[in-house]
């Protein structure tokens, strides 16, 4: 650097706004680098020095760029309302820094995922439905770290500043020198510009270690650059036109139709490997592997479409694969773009309703049932709570659905019906249940209220069909039992179920309880899916479909070859295809691309994406990137004037 220009650049500003600027922007980077070692190491990543110093090269990009733009934001504005506004924007983009790192922190310590700009997006827009999740996953401390961290970089230059320098003095001279010179406003400008360079060098980090970008970017960087993935995906669904092979279809009666009660019996959050009839060394469910043996067809490779309630319950309706944007999009009104099954068979005479255990207020529960077509909702509002335990923050243990259900179908059982019974005690954050008893499943705290409530709906699933049979409905029923995700506790260094790929949340019991039918009890391998659904009641139902064909398939018919095909919550964190047993897993760039062989490896432990080729992983990731656009055009179609 030339003389003149470094002496330019020493004499932007002077030693009193040094002296601030390093008391704001010293303790930033020190907070901020300490927080993402922190999570460097929760996720095994915080090795020897210079890896780890390439896994932060994002954050020294960011915290680089964001410096020179302080120093030049200053230099520019140096009297008057240009100064003030300078530093309120300033001390506002730090306190904003601070609570993205404490937030990335957090979700990272809670889940193991990163925290995307969609995550961010949906707690903002729904924060009165996301204080329960908060609440129970953030520790006191955390909120007093980050109230500290809020107010110093909210006041503490300033105090400091003060306390060491003294008050500012007004300083008198010439026009020029209270005016920028124009060799400072170049220098400046260099310098800015640089900032802006080196922020947005920071967006796209090399790999590092052959980790991806999930691991490699800074927090602030990772909702930049998400944001921007999420808009070139939306983009590519809005090129897409695609036909709706769902849009009008209907049912029409045959000579095979018998007009017998559906129920759908809702196992939240429940995962096949920790029910009994899928493994029968853990004892959580006793009485469901006896009804499994009994009547029932048991579907032995079940899966959902995507891992969140809202989301699969849509497939289960519908058979349609869910939106696969971050927001319930299939709540709004009139949004979902094919008639529910309640709908369909509500035109062929049924009476239909939906009991939830779970509030009526989340993610507007009330208007997406509406969507689906059922003529009566019930959620825990309307029930009686005296009694009953809350089981987590989204509502009460499950019998309390058995009062109101029974008075619904005493009043409607005349006629056929088709009722949705949605559970929620193995929810999250599953608190201890003591109705039935509790028993020692896991030395691991959470897991061990999770298995606990399992167990529970071991319970309401009998206390359901006692109620059928009690008033003479049991025979001529068709139970179908199923969970409409899996639950993660750390099997991949992630926790819960939303953003999460894996077969510990991909994979759920499914049962079919039919008293006259599956004598001494079926089984199918499969694999099948939550879109099966509508055409598989439809056929044990004994009805013909017309003015359109269900994407998937009758569980009674002959299996096919297909791919069953998955996305995740947020949307842009992770999609998965199924063929055979052949699983890719694609995580757009922030890690690298998965695929194992589940019929040798089916807790996907031996990735084998670098023996597949890159040509067989670009078609599964092109198959994927296809679907994806697919999806969303046919929501969005849906909305379109005519």
């Amino acid at each position: 650097m030339p003389q003149s220009l470094r002496t330019a650049a020493l004499s932007l500003l002077d030693r009193r706004d040094w002296f601030y600027l390093l008391w704001l922007l010293v303790p930033l980077a020190a907070y901020t680098l300490l927080l993402r070692l922190l999570g460097l190491r929760l996720q095994g990543e915080a090795g020897e020095f210079f890896g780890t110093l390439g896994l932060l090269r994002s954050d020294f990009l960011f915290l680089g760029g964001y410096a020179l733009l302080s120093v030049g934001l200053l230099a520019i504005f140096r009297r008057g309302w240009g100064r003030w506004a300078a530093l309120v924007v300033l001390h506002a983009s730090a306190v904003l820094v601070v609570v993205i790192s404490t937030s990335a922190y957090q979700y990272l310590s809670s889940t193991g995922a990163t925290l995307d700009y969609s995550v961010v997006a949906y707690y903002l827009t729904s924060f009165g439905e996301a204080t329960g999740a908060i609440s129970s996953e953030a520790p006191l401390y955390m909120w007093l770290i980050l109230a500290e961290a809020v107010l110093y970089a909210a006041f503490g230059p300033w105090v400091f500043t003060r306390a060491f320098l003294g008050p500012r003095r007004r300083a008198g001279g010439s026009a020029s020198s209270r005016g920028v010179s124009r060799r400072r406003f170049i220098v400046s400008g260099v310098g800015a510009g640089a900032g802006v360079l080196l922020l947005r060098e920071s967006l796209l980090p090399e790999a590092a270690r052959g980790q991806g970008t999930s691991v490699s970017r800074s927090p602030v960087s990772n909702l930049i650059a998400t944001r921007i993935e999420e808009s070139r995906m939306d983009a590519a669904a809005e090129s897409v036109r695609v036909a709706n092979t769902l849009g009008g279809i209907r049912l029409e009666p045959t000579f095979r139709t018998r007009k017998r009660h559906v129920a759908l019996i809702h196992l939240e959050s429940t995962r096949e490997r920790s029910v009994t009839p899928y493994n029968r060394d853990i004892a959580t469910m006793p009485l469901l592997a006896g009804l499994a043996r009994d009547n029932s067809l048991l579907v032995e490779w079940a899966y959902t479409t995507t891992p969140h309630t809202s989301k699969a319950i849509t497939s289960v309706n519908t058979g349609l694969y869910p939106h696969p944007d971050t927001e319930i999009v299939e709540s709004r009104p009139g949004a979902v773009p094919a008639p529910g099954i309640a709908a369909l068979l509500a035109e062929q005479g049924y009476r239909t309703a939906w009991f939830q255990s779970a509030t009526e207020k989340f993610e507007d529960r009330a208007r997406l049932v509406e969507n689906f077509g059922y003529g009566h909702f019930q959620a825990y509002e309307d029930m009686r709570t005296e009694g009953f335990q809350r089981s987590n923050y989204l509502g009460y243990e499950d019998d309390i659905m058995l009062e109101p259900s029974r008075r619904w179908l005493e009043e409607n059982a005349s006629s056929p019906t088709l009722v949705m019974y949605l559970g929620v005690t193995p929810h999250h954050e599953y608190r201890p249940v003591d109705r039935y008893g509790r028993r020692r499943f896991s030395g691991e705290k959470m897991l061990d209220r999770y298995l606990n409530n399992v167990r529970y709906d071991d319970f309401w699933v009998r206390n359901i069909i006692r109620q059928y049979k009690e008033l003479g409905l049991y025979e001529d029923t068709i139970f179908i039992i199923y969970g409409d995700h899996g639950e993660a506790f750390g099997e991949h260094g992630l926790k819960g179920h939303d953003p999460i790929p894996y077969e510990e949340v991909l994979r759920v019991p499914l049962i079919i309880h039919d008293p006259q039918g599956f004598d001494g009890g079926a089984r199918i391998e499969g694999p099948v899916q939550l879109i099966d659904f509508p055409p598989t009641i439809v056929d044990l139902l004994g009805f013909r479909v017309t003015g359109g064909e269900y994407i998937g398939r009758s569980l009674l018919q002959p299996p096919e070859e297909r791919t069953l095909l998955f996305s995740c919550r947020p949307d842009v964190t992770a999609m998965a295809s199924i063929r055979g047993y052949e699983k890719y897993i694609y995580h757009y760039g922030k890690r690298p691309e998965e695929f194992y062989d589940l019929s040798r490896d089916p807790t996907e432990q031996n990735d084998l994406a670098s023996r597949v080729g890159r040509r067989e992983l670009r078609r599964r990731r092109e198959e994927l990137l296809e679907w994806h656009a697919r999806t969303a055009a046919i929501f969005e179609e849906h909305r379109r004037p005519a």
